[in-house]
């Protein structure tokens, strides 16, 4: 079991060379040149065929690093293929690698096919995919299984690392699963099958009492009920909740593996939070739903995949967010699951005016509870020493800022106990005492913020001044102000774009090809002129604020009488504070630094 996780013969081609001709590609594996993967642009056939010079030599070539699979859209069938990789680490000695570039190649050589608006259409779908290939950050390995934590990996049976990668990944958490549907349905073709993720994957080599070990962080986002902020909240009927993310902590020290797990996502009702302009919609809780039933199938799951649960609510236990807060408390008591605690931490509340130490009260509470959980850790002889037999499943209301913050804090709670049992950590150090580790790690667990949020909410995270340095900032403060309105533009205008992109690249919405001919196409729906025009004003808005900053020079000072009035002005010169008597009236008076005028009375 030391080579937990890893596949064999089952290892998926990811370096190949892309021969392209007018009627058909060809994807030659470079570390076995006995055959040949051919598609048929024409007829769409695909097939694995024996290397014997079925490479034409006007075929021009480009090296890919791997299949994402095919999607289908107006014009037809279009493969998608990884270009450019960039190797984060390693995790048992197999390498994950980063998607940094993709490529998208119509079989169709023309779109001459297509009606002008069937091509405008067609480039419009292109662009959805597009995005979310754009989207921060994909991952894949070609002999390692990401997608599933250590602990499930030891668990599983010698007939299951038999199978293909992509067959025994965890579906959950694989995105391309629509694209390979081509790929999955001959057997023949499974290494070609790679699984990628979504999410974020940060591995370090760190060093503390001269011990060197690695320290890996993954967050896998589920492929389930995904999308944006706004657009995807609560769970569906198959209790599948929105922004789902499991998050494991990996440590290997001399063969030794450990492994913390937690998970986030949506509060587990059925509740929506539709944007409508306001800087923060009151989420509202659907009354006419079954919240048993669905609670119920998402800690089923739950339960099979992790055991206990503890239930961190982080969400505000009075006004908008308090229906959710209050509603949620109700449902667990209801059930009367005993492998299921409900910790209500109001931590607006608890934290105001900065005091952020109050989370301590948080992780001393649930101090016990972690001990108890434990964690999975397997010797160098392949020998488990202990499991997890629990995890604590935390969110707010968007599971991002305040969700992170605790996540961190229980996560280094945890591997301060791992690294004391592999023997890095003596007795009485502390994580927070070896300055050049805690420095990695809380910038590890804030890029893990960003990059969850950016690809939720549109934006980094908030908050990441204190999971970075431990306290809040002004600096801070006014970056979360930045980034606050920035969200507020995209959540309003910009995520309906978003959601679909997501929905178009999981399959949940499919092309079909006779759109906008016997068939009405979504795109052909007119925006109202409110959608165009409320994003225009808040440009001009904005613009105008940035103008009056970016010119000190000049005050104007506006008043309401209808009188003249005469006021003494303070003006701060290039010489210092200066004193004049001007006259304003009812249009206001304007005062130059650089040349103090006197402005005329309007009679």
């Amino acid at each position: 079991m030391s080579n937990i996780g890893v596949s064999t013969e089952l290892d998926v081609y990811d370096d190949l060379l892309l021969y392209i001709t007018t009627d058909k590609f060809f994807l030659e594996p470079q570390i076995s040149r006995s055959e040949v993967l051919v598609i048929d642009r024409v007829s769409r056939e695909i097939s694995l065929q024996v290397h014997k010079d079925q490479i034409p030599l006007h075929a021009t070539s480009k090296p890919v690093c791997g299949i994402m699979g095919v999607i289908n859209l107006l014009s037809g069938p279009y493969l998608v293929v990884i270009t450019k990789k960039s190797k984060v680490g390693e995790i048992n000695g197999q390498s994950i690698w980063r998607v940094e570039e993709t490529e998208i190649l119509s079989y169709s050589r023309t779109l001459l096919h297509l009606t002008e608006e069937q091509a405008q259409h067609n480039k419009v779908y292109l662009s959805l995919v597009q995005s979310v290939l754009n989207t921060a950050y994909f991952y894949f390995s070609a002999t390692y299984d990401v997608t599933h934590t250590l602990q499930r990996l030891y668990n599983t049976s010698p007939e299951f690392l038999q199978m293909p990668l992509f067959e025994r990944a965890d579906q959950r958490f694989v995105w391309n699963n629509h694209l390979m549907r081509d790929f999955l349905a001959q057997p023949e073709l499974h290494r070609y099958w790679l699984p990628v993720i979504h999410g974020f994957v940060a591995i370090k080599t760190s060093i503390i009492n001269q011990k060197t070990f690695s320290w890996c962080l993954i967050s896998r986002r589920s492929c389930l009920r995904a999308g944006t902020r706004y657009f995807m909240r609560g769970l569906d009927s198959e209790g599948h909740v929105a922004n789902y993310i499991e998050t494991e902590q990996i440590v290997e020290f001399q063969g030794s593996k450990s492994s913390f797990v937690q998970t986030r996502g949506s509060v587990p009702l059925y509740w929506t939070q539709m944007p409508n302009l306001k800087r923060k919609p009151s989420p509202q809780v659907i009354n006419n739903q079954n919240h048993i039933d669905g609670f119920s199938k998402h800690f089923d799951d739950q339960i099979f995949n992790y055991g206990r649960q503890v239930l961190i609510d982080l969400v505000d236990q009075s006004g908008a967010e308090g229906c959710l807060a209050k509603t949620f408390a109700e449902i667990v008591r209801f059930g009367g699951n005993p492998n299921i605690r409900y910790e209500a931490f109001d931590f607006h509340h608890e934290c105001r005016k900065m005091r952020w130490d109050r989370l301590s009260i948080l992780i001393d509470k649930l101090a016990a509870l972690q001990d108890d959980f434990g964690y999975f850790h397997m010797l160098k002889d392949g020998t488990v020493a202990c499991v997890q037999d629990g995890v604590f499943r935390t969110n707010c209301v968007d599971c991002l800022d305040r969700t992170n913050v605790v996540q961190s804090l229980l996560g280094r709670r945890s591997l301060d106990q791992q690294l004391k049992r592999l023997g890095i950590l003596r007795d009485g150090q502390r994580i927070e005492d070896q300055v050049s580790f805690e420095f990695v790690y809380r910038n590890v667990w804030a890029d893990n913020a960003d990059v969850c949020s950016i690809q939720y909410a549109g934006t980094s995270a908030l908050k990441t001044d204190f999971t970075r340095n431990g306290k809040r900032s002004g600096i801070g403060l006014l970056k979360d102000g930045w980034n606050t309105l920035i969200r507020y533009y995209k959540n309003n205008f910009a995520d309906g774009f978003r959601q679909d992109a997501i929905d178009l690249f999981l399959g949940n919405y499919v092309v079909e090809e006779n759109e906008g001919v016997s068939k009405l196409c979504p795109l052909m729906e007119k925006k109202d002129w409110k959608f165009l025009t409320l994003p225009v004003i808040l440009l001009v808005a904005l613009a105008m604020c940035f103008i009056c900053l970016l010119i000190p020079a000049v005050s104007v000072c506006f008043f309401s009488s209808h009188h003249r009035n005469d006021h003494v002005h303070d003006v701060l010169g290039w010489n210092g504070c200066r004193h004049i008597k001007c006259h304003h009236v009812l249009w206001g008076g304007i005062c130059r630094l650089s040349k103090i005028t006197r402005i005329p009375t309007k009679d």
